[in-house]
């Protein structure tokens, strides 16, 4: 492969691309973006002293993105981490796991051909022939969402009391999870995602140094593997019609899931299958509360729902990144990769590409088509889409029919993570209908 200069960015910006606080400000980060899309569209970070880290490429572009994705020979799960991690996280990853980067082993860090091997075991449970079985239980749920948000007056912050405990209950419910146990659930899931804000990880610290977020989220995984354990050796003993029981029986290749690999299943089901959905949802009810006409008019043209699932999904991003390693010399964008190579696929950056999506800053329910990278693409698609585009749906049917009008009673609030994101608060104000 021919040299060519490595086009890199200046520290404070590579600093900001992976701050957990830039995602929390967002609208600074949106605008480094639409710089580097220009300017830089495939760019090397290095690590400076106040952030060690392997150097990378980033990729802002939403072809170039999209191409990533589609390409998993090319652009590997593994060896290196599938999520963004300082050296002292990987290295810290590689004596919990026993040599591997990646603390826990699940569908999103495995590759061909284990990995749709691994995906086929639950793949049906989560189709849309599969999912209309279970539409009277997610709108019961969703009622009894919307019933606790009322209870507490004419205001409420809509995460707490809505967007993370409802598709938390659906999920659960799906899995085998018992609802007295939801919130241990909730809170190791906030400690595994949220590790660097101080609302979320538990901690009420901020600015915790690295080796304290690796801690916490190490022991967020232990109890997660603690817990499912035990699930494990109830469902073999006595089986039912659950996903953990599918999961705790499942045999590949003539052999059971090796405790490692199952352990895996089970949190990124139960973690990434609730907390992207809360996410999206709220930015939803964000975007809805800041327009009362769009409010009003959703509410009586039902037709418009599916334009606001889809563009609360592309407008949120909750997962705002994933790693790929290059299999081989390869280019990106006109961009020489070398074997070996980390790249990070940012999907905010994909979703604000204005070459793709006009005004990509706007709510747009109307916006068609609306090809965002959300939920990944590939072999490695979000398994859960439907089910996170059916709740959605769903808990929106109700909130229209319950609530008249909607606004902001306060400011809201994003979450300070790199890697999934989205509100941790939103205050609004309504009236019944």
């Amino acid at each position: 492969m021919a040299t060519q200069e490595k086009p890199r960015l200046d520290p404070e910006t590579a600093r900001q691309v992976i701050s957990p606080e830039s995602y929390a400000e967002w609208d600074g980060i949106l605008d480094t973006f639409d710089r580097l899309r220009a300017e830089a569209p495939v760019a090397w970070v290095d690590a400076d002293d106040d952030a060690v880290h392997p150097p990378f490429w980033l990729v802002t572009r939403y072809d170039d993105v999209m191409r990533m994705s589609k390409d998993n020979t090319t652009f590997l799960n593994n060896p290196h981490s599938v999520v963004f991690s300082l050296t002292e996280g990987i290295e810290f990853a590689k004596a919990f796991s026993g040599g591997s980067e990646h603390m826990v082993a699940s569908l999103v860090t495995f590759d061909a051909p284990i990995h749709m091997k691994y995906r086929k075991l639950t793949q049906e449970w989560f189709m849309p022939k599969n999912l209309r079985g279970v539409e009277d239980d997610i709108r019961a749920i969703a009622n009894a969402a919307v019933d606790r948000l009322l209870a507490g007056g004419e205001e409420a912050d809509f995460v707490k009391t809505v967007s993370a405990p409802y598709p938390l209950h659906v999920v659960m419910q799906i899995l085998g999870v018992p609802e007295a146990d939801e919130p241990r659930m909730l809170m190791l899931t906030q400690q595994l995602f949220g590790g660097s804000d101080e609302d979320l990880n538990q901690s009420g610290m901020k600015d915790l140094p690295p080796e304290a977020i690796t801690q916490l989220v190490a022991g967020a995984v232990k109890d997660f593997e603690a817990y499912f354990a035990k699930l494990t050796a109830e469902r073999r003993a006595n089986p039912t019609e659950d996903v953990a029981s599918t999961i705790a029986n499942a045999v590949i290749d003539g052999e059971p899931l090796n405790d490692r690999d199952m352990m895996g299943y089970y949190i990124i089901l139960a973690a990434a299958g609730h907390d992207t959905t809360s996410a999206s949802t709220a930015g939803a009810m964000l975007a809805l509360a800041q327009d009362p006409e769009q409010w009003a008019r959703v509410r009586a043209d039902r037709s418009l729902l599916p334009g606001i699932v889809e563009e609360a999904i592309r407008w949120t991003t909750p997962v705002q990144h994933f790693m790929r390693t290059a299999a081989e010399d390869t280019e990106i964008g006109g961009q020489p990769i070398a074997r070996g190579d980390w790249l990070m696929m940012n999907y905010v950056a994909a979703n604000h590409d204005p070459s793709v999506f006009d005004d990509p800053r706007k709510f747009d329910a109307a916006r068609s088509p609306n090809r965002h990278l959300a939920f990944g693409a590939g072999a490695h698609q979000c398994l859960g889409l439907h089910l996170a585009r059916l709740e959605m749906r769903i808990l929106f049917e109700t909130l229209l029919d319950r609530i008249a009008t909607v606004e902001l009673a306060g400011a809201p609030a994003r979450s300070k993570s790199t890697f999934v994101g989205g509100l941790k608060t939103l205050p609004l104000r309504f009236t019944t209908a």
